[in-house]
């Protein structure tokens, strides 16, 4: 039976060429689901598959003679590319270059960001290692500061019709159920943000997506993985910095859409087609403020196990 997603739930099919193989066995070492032997010389398929193929395409990525061809779960051989030289990849110092540079920005000039832009953006951020292939992760994309704003209006507006949510009655009830640090964090993160995003609309103010020219969210289905959509999002973000724009990642809108009718009602009005265990929303524009300095981070613990 193969893996299921909501794109396929069929195996790929193995197509193999004996008379190009010349034996060198890389398939049979890269092959992680064990599709793979050598037999008298040659390539042959193994009885000892675990899941049947994913197309995850290693074995025809690695063939120096075109000896095996992959079709199915989305996989055809004209998705097949040369590598980049290593001439052509970035050093670890212009990566962390890249990787410092990058800031939260919410302030975006008035310039637009071209369709160009945000296609090199997605095409960088289907590269990203996202669990068993073909990749589970939807994008839904607000390619416009209006779009943007029509989406905030309607978010808000769920929103105040969900305020008892954050209430001090439902809070009471919910801290045995849900603990002492949920409750530190509805009370000290999730309801000023709630009052903060009502507050600010009445106002005639954007401080949800701050009325970014691009905001596209990430999300998956559910067989998705829930790291995938993440793993995506940050890929996307270093994309666009690469490409003179500034992102935010914003995440308190994803867990605030996933559950009841009115939330489904939101998520089909915008063509957003699953409730999903993670995703997140980035926004992009050309940002308006000028770093001049960053700001050295640091992880809760780095444990190196004796």
């Amino acid at each position: 039976m193969a893996i299921p997603t909501s794109r396929t739930k069929e195996n790929a099919q193995i197509t193999l060429f004996p008379d190009l193989c010349i034996g060198c066995g890389s398939c049979v070492e890269v092959c992680k689901d064990f599709n793979f032997k050598i037999e008298n010389n040659k390539v042959a398929l193994a009885n000892t598959s675990i899941f049947g193929c994913i197309a995850c395409g290693h074995c025809v990525a690695i063939c120096p003679t075109n000896a095996i061809e992959i079709s199915g779960r989305l996989l055809t051989k004209t998705d097949l590319f040369e590598l980049p030289g290593k001439s052509e990849a970035a050093n670890y110092n212009q990566l962390l270059a890249l990787f410092q540079r990058r800031r939260s920005i919410r302030e975006f000039t008035d310039e637009p960001v071209s369709f160009e832009i945000i296609q090199k953006v997605i095409e960088a951020a289907q590269t990203s290692p996202m669990g068993l292939p073909p990749s589970d992760v939807h994008l839904m994309v607000l390619d416009s500061k209006e779009k943007n704003r029509a989406f905030v209006k309607d978010f808000v507006e769920y929103l105040s019709s969900m305020k008892w949510f954050v209430s001090n009655w439902f809070l009471a009830i919910m801290r045995p159920f849900w603990g002492k640090a949920n409750d530190e964090l509805f009370k000290g993160f999730v309801r000023p943000l709630f009052n903060a995003y009502t507050d600010s609309n009445l106002r005639g103010e954007n401080i949800v997506t701050y009325d970014a020219p691009v905001a596209i969210y990430f999300y998956g289905s559910p067989f998705t993985d829930p790291a995938d959509p993440i793993v995506a999002a940050t890929t996307a973000m270093y994309a666009a910095e690469s490409l003179g724009l500034g992102t935010c990642m914003l995440g308190a809108i994803h867990p605030l859409i996933q559950n009841g009718k009115k939330a489904k009602r939101l998520r089909e009005k915008y063509g957003i087609k699953y409730p999903s265990r993670e995703g997140v929303f980035v926004i992009f524009g050309h940002p308006k403020p000028i770093y001049l300095k960053g700001i050295r981070r640091s992880f809760a613990s780095v444990d190196f196990v004796k």
